[in-house]
């Protein structure tokens, strides 16, 4: 009798623990998280990340990891992320090129559904550098330079096809009607190492990843691209300002998780990381380096991102380019 009710009871006990609900489960983080960035280390996408992780591994208690996996402007980590887990522990800064390759590169995953977009994080925008040895010394001597050459003889980087550096030259061409020869890199670190040893000579660069170079005298700076000057260098004009009416072009920044992450693990990360933003000390470290913190929610930032693929798309049809 006694062996039989000890069964039973086991049984039971078994049944219990199966039927545990997830709130009975450890709570959210309870081990590390990994944070995709996808471009090799030294670019702004990286900078971005590694400058929040520090402040989101210490207000979430378990340690964020930055992992760099460049690539297929940043389509290689989507890919990842979209087809980890959904259970908070894989997180990717959202690059520009999030926006532009669903129209330049076949990709294995949706842009939109296959992610929680969390929050934008930051903005910046683009400064446009030459190599010293470049003789233009403003944009509109860059524009008379450029136009006494035949078309192509002139180089140009990027740190990939259809990232907001690439889209930036490709806009200033446009609307200025030169024409110069594009080098794609795979990221903005190794774009600035060729652009120092000067086997490009042009480059708009997001402003994080060339300030420090410009100020040193490594690069000359010669416009910023937004709508208005950037508080890291306000003494350097816009595109608009110094000769080309109408240019305006803005890097965003954002954090997503993989599509089906559950909605209060959503909330937990928006609330922490729209922390981070707000802290002092990384406003201003972001802001010394040409980048604005953001902060929006899951739902303005879902918005941004499918109005962002709508405008590119448009661009980028209408200018003939295509994905390598």
């Amino acid at each position: 009798m006694n062996h039989r009710w000890l069964v039973a009871a086991m049984g039971i006990a078994a049944s219990f623990v199966l039927a545990l609900p997830a709130a009975a489960q450890a709570p959210y983080p309870s081990k590390p998280i990994r944070f995709l960035v996808g471009f090799p280390p030294g670019g702004t996408n990286d900078i971005v990340a590694r400058v929040i992780a520090p402040k989101l591994s210490a207000f979430l208690g378990q340690q964020v990891v930055v992992e760099n996996r460049g690539g297929a402007n940043a389509s290689i980590a989507a890919e990842l992320a979209a087809r980890a887990a959904p259970d908070g522990y894989t997180i990717m800064l959202v690059a520009p090129g999030h926006a532009t390759n669903p129209a330049l590169i076949k990709l294995n995953f949706d842009s939109v559904r296959d992610f929680a977009f969390i929050t934008q994080a930051a903005e910046s925008q683009n400064l446009l550098v030459v190599h010293p040895s470049f003789p233009p010394r403003s944009v509109k001597a860059l524009i008379a330079f450029s136009k006494k050459h035949p078309p192509g003889a002139i180089n140009y980087g990027s740190s990939g096809t259809g990232t907001t550096v690439h889209l930036s030259a490709e806009l200033f061409q446009f609307m200025t009607g030169v024409k110069w020869l594009h080098i794609p890199y795979k990221g903005g670190g190794p774009a600035v190492v060729d652009l120092l040893a000067g086997h490009h000579v042009i480059y708009f660069g997001n402003v994080p990843t060339v300030i420090t170079h410009a100020r040193n005298g490594r690069l000359r700076a010669l416009a910023t691209t937004g709508p208005k000057r950037t508080p890291a260098a306000p003494d350097i004009p816009t595109v608009a300002e110094a000769g080309v009416p109408g240019y305006s072009v803005t890097t965003a920044y954002g954090v997503a998780a993989p599509g089906k992450t559950p909605r209060p693990i959503i909330e937990r990360l928006h609330a922490e990381l729209i922390k981070v933003l707000n802290s002092p000390d990384i406003r201003d470290r972001l802001k010394g380096l040409g980048a604005d913190t953001v902060g929006t929610t899951p739902e303005q930032y879902t918005a941004f991102i499918q109005e962002e693929i709508a405008k590119w798309t448009k661009v980028i049809r209408a200018a003939g380019i295509k994905g390598e």
